[in-house]
Formats: C-alpha cells, sequence, structure tokens
C-alpha cells in the first residue's frame, strides 16, 4: 500500500494551545490528524514561519506522543505579508517545485484547514493545476456532546474550482514556459505553428485521449510526442513510461508480438514469453510512429485495447490490461489509406479527436534560423565542444537555408544533419564559408537526383494495387541499399531467420525478376 503524506501549514491560531495538560482537551487541526482512526498518515509536510519554530517544535512532540509512527518533517518559509496573494502563491509554488513527490509510492493530501484564507486560496490553485498530485483534505472540530472533539473529524474532498478565475502572472509564465518546452526552447516565428503548439499544450494537460500527429517525414512527429509525455510527467498526469516504436518496421508474426506480447510457444522461435510494448506503457504514453503502415489484424486488436483498456496477447487466450495514452504519428493521406481498405475507419475515428498537422520545414521558412543554433547547440551538447559560424558564412548559409532554392524534402532532420556535417568539419570549431558552399553544392545536388517513388517507370500499371505498393517498397529498400544481399536482409528480416540456409540476394533477385525487373536497372535509374 502506498503511504499517506499530508502536505499543510502551521495554524498560528487553532494549533497554538500552549504547553499546559489542558491542550489535550482542545482541538488542534495538524495534531488532529494524527489521531483518526479511518486516517492512517505516514508523514507530514508542515510549513512554518521561522518566528513560529518553537510552536512547529511542541507540535512535533505532541505528535510524537498521539501517533508515534507518523514522521513530521519541517519547513520554514518566510512570509513578509501571509494575506499578499502573490507572496504566498509564489511561497507554496516555490514548496512544490522542488519538493520530490513520488506518486508511485506515495499518495498525498493537502491540508486546508491551517493557514490564511489567503493560502488556502493557493492551495486550491496549485491542486487544481497539478502543480500537486494530491487531493484535499478538510478537518473540523466536530462535536462531542458540549464540548468539542479533541481528535475533530475530517474529509477528503474534490472540488470543481473553475469559478476561481484570478490567477498571477507567475502562473502564466508557468503556461507560457509550457509552450516554450514543446518547442524545446526555440523562439519559433510562424505564426500558424505556434498557434498550432499552443492548442497542443492545451489539450496534452487538460485531456488524455489519443492524439494524431500528421505531416510530412522529418517535421518532428517523435520529438513533439516525447515533448508532449514529458509535459504531461512533469505535472503528474501520468506516471508511466514513454513507449515508442516505428510502425513500418512491424511485419507479421513480428508486428503482434512486438505489440501485445506473446506467450511462450506461440509461433517458431517464441522461446519465452515477451509482455509487449502496450503492456509496457501502461501507465504512460505509447507512441505509434508512422501507424498507418500497421497490418489490418493489428489494427483491430490496437482498437479494442484503445476502447477497453484491454487484450489478448499473441496466442493466449487470456486477456490482460494496460492503461496508456495514445500518441499516434503518419505522413501517410489517412482518408486515401482508407478509400483504398489499408485503415480501418473506426480505429482513424477512434484517433482523430486531437490531430494536429505538423508543418514542413519549407512551410516554416522564417523559423530556420532559430533553429540553426538549436542544431548547433544540440551538436555543442552532444560532442561537448562549441562550433560557431563564421560571420559571412553564417549569412550565407541563412539565406540560402530560408530561400526556395533549398527543397528541404527531410524536413528538420534534414536540416539537422546538414548543420552536424559542417560542424564535424569545422576546424578550430569555426565554420567557414568554404564548408558553407561545400554544404550548399551537396544539398543541391541531393534534391536534384531525389524523385518520388511513385514517378518510377519500374513500376508497372497493370497490376493489382496490392502488389503495386508491395513493389514500390520493394524498391525503395532496393534503392537505399548498397547491395541486393543488404536489401534483402532488410526485406526478409523476420522470414529468414526461420530458414537454416537463407539466400537473401537469390530470394530478392527472383520476386523482381517476377515483375521484369533486376537490381541493375534499379541502381541506373537513380
Amino acid at each position: 500500500m502506498k503511504h499517506t503524506v499530508v502536505i499543510g501549514m502551521l495554524g498560528t491560531t487553532l494549533d497554538k494551545r500552549g504547553k499546559r495538560e489542558n491542550r489535550w482537551t482542545k482541538w488542534r487541526p495538524t495534531v488532529g490528524l494524527c489521531q483518526q482512526q479511518g486516517l492512517v498518515v505516514d508523514r507530514i509536510e508542515l510549513l512554518h514561519q521561522p518566528k513560529d519554530k518553537g510552536m512547529a517544535l511542541q507540535v512535533v512532540e505532541d505528535i510524537a506522543k498521539v501517533s508515534p509512527a507518523t514522521q513530521v518533517v519541517l519547513h520554514e518559509i518566510e512570509l513578509r505579508d501571509p494575506w499578499d496573494f502573490e507572496v504566498v502563491y509564489n511561497a507554496l509554488l516555490d514548496f512544490t517545485s522542488r519538493y520530490p513527490f513520488d506518486t508511485e509510492h506515495e499518495e498525498y493530501l493537502v491540508h486546508i484547514t491551517t493557514g490564511t484564507h489567503v493560502a488556502q486560496i493557493c492551495w486550491f490553485l496549485l491542486t487544481e493545476a497539478h502543480y500537486l498530485p494530491a487531493r484535499l483534505l478538510q478537518t473540523a472540530p466536530g462535536e462531542k456532546k458540549d464540548r468539542p472533539s479533541p481528535q475533530g473529524i475530517y474529509s477528503i474532498i474534490d472540488l470543481d474550482l473553475s469559478r476561481y478565475a484570478t490567477l498571477t502572472s507567475r502562473f502564466l509564465r508557468d503556461r507560457q514556459h509550457s509552450v516554450s518546452f514543446l518547442k524545446a526552447g526555440i523562439e519559433t516565428r510562424n505564426k500558424t505553428f505556434n498557434a498550432l503548439i499552443d492548442r497542443i499544450e492545451r489539450v496534452a494537460l487538460r485531456s488524455d485521449a489519443p492524439i494524431l500527429l500528421t505531416g510530412p517525414t522529418g517535421a518532428g512527429k517523435s520529438f513533439l510526442a516525447r515533448r508532449i509525455y514529458e509535459l504531461r510527467e512533469s505535472k503528474h498526469l501520468i506516471n508511466g513510461r514513454f513507449v515508442s516504436v516505428n510502425c513500418a518496421t512491424l511485419r507479421g508474426d513480428n508486428a503482434m508480438s512486438t505489440l501485445f506480447g506473446h506467450v511462450k510457444g506461440a509461433f517458431t522461435g517464441a522461446l519465452r514469453p515477451r509482455a509487449g510494448l502496450l503492456r509496457e506503457a501502461d501507465g504512460g504514453v505509447l507512441f505509434l510512429d508512422e501507424i498507418a503502415e500497421l497490418g489490418l489484424d493489428e489494427q483491430a486488436m490496437l482498437l479494442k485495447a484503445i476502447e477497453e483498456k484491454k487484450f489478448f496477447p499473441f496466442g493466449s487466450d487470456k486477456e490482460i490490461g494496460s492503461d496508456f495514452q495514445l500518441i499516434a504519428g503518419t505522413h501517410r493521406d489517412m482518408q486515401q489509406w482508407i478509400a483504398e481498405g489499408r485503415f480501418r475507419e473506426d480505429l482513424y475515428a477512434r484517433i482523430n479527436m486531437w490531430t494536429f498537422r505538423l508543418p514542413g520545414l519549407a512551410e516554416r521558412r522564417e523559423d530556420i534560423e532559430p533553429n540553426i543554433d538549436y542544431e548547433l547547440q544540440r551538436f555543442a551538447r552532444n560532442k561537448k565542444t562549441q562550433v560557431r559560424f563564421d560571420k559571412e558564412a553564417r549569412t550565407l548559409y541563412t539565406t540560402f537555408a530560408s530561400s526556395t532554392q533549398a527543397a528541404w524534402r527531410g524536413n528538420f532532420r534534414e536540416l539537422s544533419a546538414s548543420i552536424a556535417r559542417m560542424a564535424t568539419l569545422a576546424e578550430q570549431g569555426r565554420i567557414s564559408t568554404i564548408l558553407v558552399e561545400e554544404e550548399i553544392e551537396q544539398l543541391k545536388s541531393n534534391w536534384q537526383h531525389q524523385q518520388p517513388i511513385a514517378s518510377f517507370s519500374a513500376v508497372p500499371e497493370n497490376i493489382d494495387l496490392f502488389e503495386k505498393r508491395q513493389l514500390e517498397t520493394v524498391i525503395e529498400v532496393c534503392r537505399n541499399a548498397v547491395s541486393l544481399s543488404q536489401a534483402g536482409r532488410q526485406l526478409f528480416a523476420v522470414s529468414r531467420m526461420q530458414k537454416k540456409k537463407p539466400n537473401d540476394a537469390d530470394r530478392l533477385r527472383k520476386y523482381l525478376a517476377r515483375f521484369g525487373l533486376s537490381w541493375e536497372e534499379l541502381k541506373d535509374q537513380q
């Protein structure tokens, strides 16, 4: 069972009952907390002003007598004016921000009976905003015949605090910090993108429904998904892991096993049971990148898991549960995918509640310059070395990168690689105009030779859509591989494990021959 931790302030009036024996006949809220029959308090985090330390020590001593198992931790906080809203709010927020909450092992209650009315309102606001992963605890003297009971009574309450509309400027600054966090601190200038991130921040803190991130490859979907998780975790909205997988890498039995787990002997090679990613994401976030690439069987099981929080591991007749938030990513046109029968319409309806399209780099050219700075800083952190542009070199690169000459088909991933190349080759930490000119020529050459797969004359037109899509994938892998054998190993990564002597190159050569194609022909068409 979790330990119960109470956070509250010393009551300078209600907790002040002197040192005489008759104090035990009077109701003292903080001491009375530890005398409740139905409430076991393992620890009290007691806040007090420096001038009240003597009273605080007396309370600690009395709690030790009525509840020896209760630990009391004293915290001094300086309040210049305990009736000033800004002073109290900032002090309690500072305490909350520093406090090491452990929601996995502890349950937290905020005692709102003691302290000024201003302090009580601040506790309300901080709890509602999830700075405190806690419920509210209220105590009262209660009645015992004609006199108050020294133990008093208590109640744990959840209130709708929406009527409290007055928030401090610090609260607003913290929300702005959340938006900046999602952007990794990059001072983006694109109005559309900034409005998008602002909306994502509000959704991330208010909803645990599935989120769908769309947009071109390299637009930052994976990066944003992790930042959403980290933001929710910082507000104690989740306590599980961030689990991520690219669905384009999952095929056949491997897809089922990776996502839903399997029992021993479920298929050839299943020598031991596997939990699966859905189970690993219990209490946290599951990010399914390129979700459109999932097979229809996996889609059906995923829909059940989202709606019912239960699913069957591969090869098992026993359901297991997992409560996770789903974030999905895709670069596909989902409506077209549904029309072609490649994605379930009911699953799309379930994950389409919050859909955000991330624009590509070419649509946010005004954000290229701050992202260049970010990539340089990231390179410096990773390599432990500072790299800077010469003044003329920076102007040259920024002008080109922000112009229509720069296609940026790989989006932010391509920009990151470009900066990393120059930073790696920089002499004495300086990126020169010569390096920039070489990089610009390399980028231009890359974009000149890149062609959409669908434009390849190698793909026959008189074949079924199913085989056409499959062949396009094979051609793409072949184009990016350095040899026929490497392409075969990648394409047959799962099935080759079941063969004693896999001949991937021969198998791939025979597949291409069915369509009148050859490895040499595909490489010549690059």
